[in-house]
């Protein structure tokens, strides 16, 4: 991998900071943004986009800015296309999920988010990838993703960009104490089951849940093994390449961009979930290499591989064997 990602924060990512505008994804944007972006690749910049989206305006950019940041729509002029892993995700007739109905959906577009080429979220990526503790105080936090930013090369952002980036963090991923929040609330919210952050009270008071955050790294242990799994060959094609291999089960778990630290799994229920898929699939396995490593070999292209295991999580899809439909960008290699 090249050194770009692996060793500098937020140097694979745009510097989008605070581009969701305060909103994060909602209950519903994704397939509203696909259904409309499949009638007319303009309208999210119409004037009536309010009415076809049926939100208010100031979502509308926060939606197209989610649509792009998961893969699921690309930029064509000023325009935006539904991409094929939207068609093959959110198809009505055809898609693995269409009205994202499954947790499984939820922990695969969480993956998509924090590991794309060009991660829009550097402060996401910040925080699940390469963050040397789990606990914060926001402005702790804060100073963070700064410093961050700076070694990237990104202009430093302004700290009430990075504190709407934080809430936005929280907002998405820490379920709130159901005593101050509508149900309504969390339902709208859909990300908060996957229970990735906690907010934390100031340290020796019970006040404001607000304070803080708290990554729970061990989330990841409720990710599907069909999901991590996938993440895994995902990792390995980008690093290792696309021709038949292996990777070692130390580095899927420790990169900063491996589904170890991206999905919140350790090491233990990374190999468990990894060697359970192995069992069911020929073309994979968990060995041992010469030196004493734990290695996952794959006899076939990771990337095709990757495509079909994921395709048996979904029971739309459990009558084929997979579709192509491209997802795994491969970057240069270094």
């Amino acid at each position: 991998m090249s050194p770009r990602y692996d060793r500098i924060p937020m140097s694979g990512c745009l510097p989008a900071f605070g581009r969701h505008r305060g909103y994060p994804p909602r209950d519903g944007w994704l397939r509203k943004v696909y259904v409309a972006l499949l009638q007319d690749h303009a309208a999210l910049r119409r004037p009536q986009a309010t009415v076809v989206l049926g939100v208010g305006k100031s979502m509308v950019p926060a939606m197209a800015f989610w649509s792009q940041a998961f893969g699921l729509a690309a930029r064509d002029g000023r325009d935006l296309v539904p991409t094929d892993r939207a068609h093959w995700l959110l198809d009505e007739e055809a898609g693995a999920d269409p009205y994202l109905e499954l947790d499984t959906s939820l922990w695969l577009l969480h993956w998509w988010l924090m590991s794309a080429e060009q991660c829009h979220v550097p402060s996401w990526r910040y925080l699940f990838g390469y963050s040397p503790i789990s606990r914060y105080s926001r402005a702790e936090l804060q100073g963070r993703l700064a410093s961050a930013a700076e070694a990237a090369g990104h202009k430093t952002p302004a700290r009430s960009v990075l504190a709407a980036d934080i809430a936005c963090l929280i907002s998405m991923y820490a379920l709130r104490d159901r005593a101050a929040t509508s149900i309504e609330d969390e339902l709208s919210n859909p990300f908060r089951t996957l229970r990735l952050l906690d907010p934390e009270p100031p340290a020796g008071g019970a006040g404001d849940r607000s304070h803080g955050v708290f990554v729970r790294r061990a989330a990841g242990r409720r990710c599907p093994d069909a999901v991590q799994a996938y993440a895994s060959l995902g990792f390995a094609a980008r690093t290792a390449g696309p021709a038949p291999g292996s990777i070692s089960l130390a580095r899927l778990a420790s990169d900063p961009l491996g589904p170890g630290r991206l999905l919140l799994t350790g090491s233990e229920d990374l190999r468990r979930a990894v060697q359970r898929v192995a069992s069911r699939h020929a073309d994979l396995a968990v060995v041992q290499s010469g030196d004493g490593q734990e290695i996952l070999a794959y006899s076939r292209g990771p990337a095709l591989l990757a495509e079909e295991v994921l395709a048996t999580a979904y029971p739309a899809l459990q009558q084929e064997a997979g579709r192509a439909w491209g997802t795994l960008a491969l970057p240069p290699q270094s």
